[in-house]
C-alpha cells in the first residue's frame, strides 16, 4: 500500500499569522512536536477528532494535547470515561461515519482492555468490507521505560499489534519524525498504532515544519558506520547512538538504523547496511522472545545470509514482567549491553 502524507495547513481565519510565524526549523521536545502535528491535522481537516482520558483541559498526563481543547473546543478534543474498550469502539463507529478519530491510551499497559476491539474489529473492518469501509483511526500509545514508574506504566506491547494483520504500527525516535509521522498516520485510511517513547518526550531536537523528509513506513540510516549494524526503534535509537559514540572512541565504526515503522518494516536500508558491515545487532526495550527484534533477525538472516560474518544478535529486556522502578536500569538494554553484543559479533 502506498504511503499517504498530509500537507501542512494553516487556519483560514485569524490564526494565519500565528501559524505562519512558527514555520521553518524549530527546536522542540517530542511532546511539543506531536502537539504541533496534531494541531496541523485539526486545522487541515474538520473531520479529525481527538479523544482520550484527560486529554481536554488538562492536556493529558504528559501534556501532549495541551492547549488544543482551548483552541478547538470540546467537540474536536474530547475527554472520555476511563474505558479503553469504549474509547476504541467509539472511534471505530466514528470512522465508519467519515471521521478521522485520534485516540490516546493514557499508558501502554492500559491498552489491553481495548485489545479485542483493536485486533478483532478495528484491524479487520477494511478487509471485512472488501475495501469499502476505510478505518482512519490512530491510536496514540505512550510506551516504554526509563521514567521510573510502575508496572502497567512502562511496558512495550508493540509486538502484539505488529503481529496483527490490518494494523499499521509506527514509532518515532525524534521530534522531527514525531511531528510529521503523526500527520501521516492521521492521513492514512488504515488504522495506525502510533507508539510514542515516553522517555523521549522531553529531550529537544530540530523540527523542520516545511520539509517532511522520510515517508511514514520507511526505515532510515541515522549514523553511518562500517564494522557492524545496529537496528532499533523508538527510545532505543538514542541508546544505539550513544553506543556508537562510545565505540567510535575505541576505534570502531557502528552504523545505526532507525526502524520507524514496525508494520510494515522497510528492510531495504537494513539489508543494504548488513551487506556492507557483515554484522547485525537488533536492540529493543520489549521482551526478546517472539518480538519485533526476532522478526528483523530472522528476515535479515534469510535475505542477507551470505553477507553475514557472525550470527545476528539480539539485545532486549528480559523475559519477565516489568520490575519495580528501582530495577529498570538493570532490566532495560543499555549502551553497555549493546556494546557487549558488538564485542561478541566482532569476535567471530
Amino acid at each position: 500500500m502506498s504511503v499517504e502524507t498530509v500537507p501542512s495547513a494553516t487556519a483560514t481565519t485569524g490564526t494565519d499569522a500565528t501559524a505562519d510565524a512558527v514555520r521553518g526549523v524549530q527546536t522542540l521536545s517530542m511532546a511539543k512536536a506531536i502537539n504541533a502535528g496534531l494541531r496541523e491535522a485539526l486545522l487541515a481537516d474538520p473531520k479529525v477528532l481527538l479523544m482520550g482520558e484527560d486529554i481536554g483541559p488538562l492536556g493529558g498526563v504528559f501534556r501532549v494535547t495541551e492547549g488544543l481543547h482551548a483552541e478547538f473546543g470540546d467537540k474536536r478534543v474530547l475527554d472520555t470515561p476511563l474505558a479503553e474498550s469504549g474509547i476504541v469502539g467509539t472511534a471505530i463507529g466514528l470512522a465508519m461515519r467519515g471521521y478521522r478519530p485520534v485516540v490516546e491510551i493514557q499508558f501502554d499497559g492500559f491498552i489491553f482492555p481495548a485489545f479485542d476491539q483493536i485486533t478483532t474489529q478495528l484491524a479487520r473492518v477494511h478487509l471485512r468490507s472488501e475495501g469499502t469501509v476505510p478505518m482512519p483511526v490512530v491510536i496514540r500509545v505512550p510506551y516504554g521505560g526509563h521514567i521510573g514508574s510502575i508496572e502497567h506504566h512502562q511496558e512495550s506491547p508493540e509486538a502484539y499489534f505488529a503481529h496483527t494483520p490490518g494494523l499499521r504500527v509506527v514509532s518515532p525516535s525524534s521530534p522531527h519524525d514525531a511531528y510529521w509521522m503523526i500527520q501521516e498516520a492521521i492521513a492514512s485510511n488504515d488504522p495506525v498504532l502510533f507508539f510514542e517513547p515516553k522517555s523521549r518526550y522531553w529531550p529537544k531536537g530540530p523540527v523542520d515544519q516545511d520539509h517532511p523528509g522520510t515517508p511514514l513506513h520507511a526505515s532510515r540510516v541515522v549514523r553511518r558506520g562500517t564494522d557492524a549494524t545496529l537496528v532499533g526503534h523508538g527510545a532505543m535509537v538514542a541508546t544505539l547512538l550513544q553506543a556508537a559514540d562510545i565505540a567510535a572512541g575505541e576505534g570502531r565504526s557502528l552504523e545505526v538504523v532507525d526502524l520507524r515503522s514496525l508494520s510494515p518494516i522497510d528492510y531495504g536500508p537494513i539489508v543494504d547496511s548488513v551487506q556492507r558491515t557483515g554484522r547485525l545487532i537488533v536492540a529493543q526495550e520489549a521482551y526478546g522472545s517472539v518480538s519485533v527484534g526476532s522478526e528483523v533477525a530472522a528476515t535479515v538472516a534469510e535475505r542477507a545470509f551470505y553477507s553475514l560474518e557472525a550470527p545476528v544478535l539480539r539485545v532486549s529486556a528480559f523475559d519477565t514482567p516489568f520490575p519495580p522502578a528501582a530495577l529498570e536500569t538493570e532490566y532495560l538494554p543499555s549502551a553497555d549491553r549493546v556494546l557487549e553484543a558488538v564485542d561478541r559479533a566482532l569476535a567471530y
